[in-house]
């Protein structure tokens, strides 16, 4: 049977809606699962009982993580986070770890994993990180802008065999201090953390490019969500 996948939920707060961009749906899909956007709720029961139908869940992008979840003043306007987000996802990552269920985060979703489990953030990279990497793209969404390395040793290594990897990107935030239990599997050249898991866990890796804009032009990507899906079937 087809696995099936929590989706976190996307949210526009103007119109007060959730919604989804289909990339992260149809990668789903097509590597062999069934997926299944959550509603934006802070119940602990209901998202309890919808955690216990699910297989596996995506952690998708979206807003900042709140920083004072990592002990940390505002930085500025231009970082805009989702507390209901934030409270769902903790309740949803504590029943797929209590489980064992596979987890699979991009983009925010990398920076929410390694939050919860106690690490920090660059609120804002291009001030608090400068450097020549672009880190948020203005070509093709599907297009690889930057490289990182792949660390050796890693799962993303067992699964790729290749040392560096053309990546596209969307992100002002990322990994600051990685959190304890979690380790990297990819570097950016500006050392920024691009990819972590979490070797205690069947299945947690977290990546901050998006698979969900270029599975269907990209291999890689492909490999990515089969992966994810493989360890539910």
């Amino acid at each position: 049977m087809k696995p099936v996948i929590g989706v976190m939920p996307l949210w526009d707060e103007e119109k007060e809606s959730i919604w989804m961009l289909p990339g992260y749906l149809n990668g789903i899909r097509r590597a062999g699962g069934i997926p299944v956007i959550f509603p934006l709720s802070q119940d602990e029961e209901e998202l309890k009982r919808l955690a216990g139908m699910c297989d596996g869940f995506l952690f998708t992008g979206g807003q900042d993580v709140s920083p004072d979840l990592y002990q940390e003043e505002l930085l500025g306007e231009n970082v805009i986070t989702c507390r209901e987000r934030d409270q769902m996802e903790a309740i949803v990552l504590r029943e797929a770890l209590g489980t064992g269920k596979p987890v699979l985060g991009i983009c925010r979703g990398i920076q929410f994993i390694n939050v919860y489990f106690g690490g920090t953030l660059y609120q804002d990279l291009p001030l608090q990180h400068p450097s020549e990497v672009d880190h948020n793209q203005h070509i093709a969404s599907h297009l690889p802008i930057h490289e990182v390395r792949v660390l050796k040793d890693s799962p993303l290594y067992e699964l790729l065999r290749t040392n560096f990897l053309p990546v596209n990107s969307y992100h002002h935030q990322a990994v600051k201090d990685l959190a304890p239990g979690l380790k990297a599997m990819a570097v950016s050249s500006d050392r920024i953390i691009e990819a972590v898991y979490m070797p205690d866990h069947p299945f947690l890796w977290a990546v901050q490019w998006h698979p969900e804009f270029s599975w269907k032009t990209d291999a890689v990507s492909r490999l990515i969500f089969d992966a994810f899906i493989r360890k539910m079937q």
